[in-house]
């Protein structure tokens, strides 16, 4: 089921791709990481975020539609369908009813005015295209694609050699952004960038150079769409622990603490792309750092 978050005069609506057990065991996840911060906040980690049972961290892979009263916009394209990701068993080959649980949400593919990728992971750009006929096709045949430059250039193996052997680079910038490109359906940006009136795009670097994310404005706070600025709910005590994808180890800390700060500052809520259930949280501060307040859709 779709769940539906009010901020302002827009909605926020979480689409599903997959919910389930991360790849990794905390230790092997995080740099930095101390069971004793696990241990510590057992209380509200288990069952939605950590099992304890087998030391699984919870993670889920889904899109946010944001519905304003000027555009439709999709925030990351989650890891798609019948894609090639042998080297990350997750994703690899996948048929999930994505595009049904858009549909259930009330908008069609062609409804989408901006397809907004927070970074090129393939598990964020995987539904910019499907499979027809054989090839690669843009899922969304009237949207723009809002895509970082500074991203775009980064996984380009035409224009960053280094990246060319590596096929997790290669393979889904091939099958899940090029395509955008050539059909002319990409808008490549530098932050700030305004979408209208209501969204405004930033710099967000250290997961990967290029990151950007979304900011919702609205006087009571609005919301950031962070993507992998912040994995896991825990880093929100510990935003000093840091994802082993990430690539600046020491800029993700910063860009960490500064989208918590922001938060915490203005009441803006927080809507990252690999929170488990509720999903989405305001940010206290507390003695220690940091604390999240969960909330609930409506």
């Amino acid at each position: 089921m779709n769940l539906t978050w009010q901020i302002g005069d827009s909605t926020v609506t979480r689409i599903e791709e997959q919910l389930g057990a991360g790849s990794y065991p905390p230790d092997q996840y995080f740099k930095g990481f101390d069971p004793t911060v696990v241990q510590s906040n057992l209380s509200w980690l288990a069952p939605n975020h950590y099992v304890p049972e087998s030391d699984a961290l919870i993670t889920s892979v889904h899109s946010w539609l944001v519905r304003t009263k000027h555009h439709t916009i999709l925030v990351d394209a989650c890891s798609g369908n019948h894609k090639d990701r042998h080297f990350w068993p997750r994703f690899h080959m996948l048929e999930t009813p994505y595009l049904e649980r858009l549909a259930e949400a009330g908008v069609a593919p062609e409804d989408i005015d901006f397809v907004m990728c927070t970074h090129l992971h393939a598990d964020h750009i995987g539904w910019n295209t499907m499979l027809k006929d054989g090839r690669w096709v843009p899922t969304f045949p009237n949207a723009r694609y809002v895509l970082s430059r500074r991203e775009c250039d980064h996984w380009d193996p035409a224009k960053n050699p280094e990246g060319a052997d590596d096929p997790h680079r290669r393979i889904a910038y091939q099958d899940s952004v090029l395509p955008v490109i050539e059909a002319g359906l990409a808008e490549l940006v530098s932050g700030p960038h305004s979408i209208g009136d209501q969204l405004l795009i930033e710099d967000a670097p250290g997961h990967t150079p290029g990151h950007i994310l979304l900011k919702l404005l609205h006087p009571s706070g609005g919301g950031v769409f962070c993507g992998d600025v912040i994995h896991h709910p825990i880093q929100i005590y510990a935003p000093d622990w840091v994802m082993c994808f990430c690539e600046d180890p020491d800029q993700s800390r910063k860009t960490r603490r500064r989208v918590l700060e922001h938060c915490a500052d203005t009441g803006a809520l927080l809507l990252p792309t690999h929170f488990g259930a509720p999903h989405v949280a305001a940010i206290d501060r507390s003695r220690d750092g940091f604390a999240a307040r969960w909330i609930n859709p409506g």
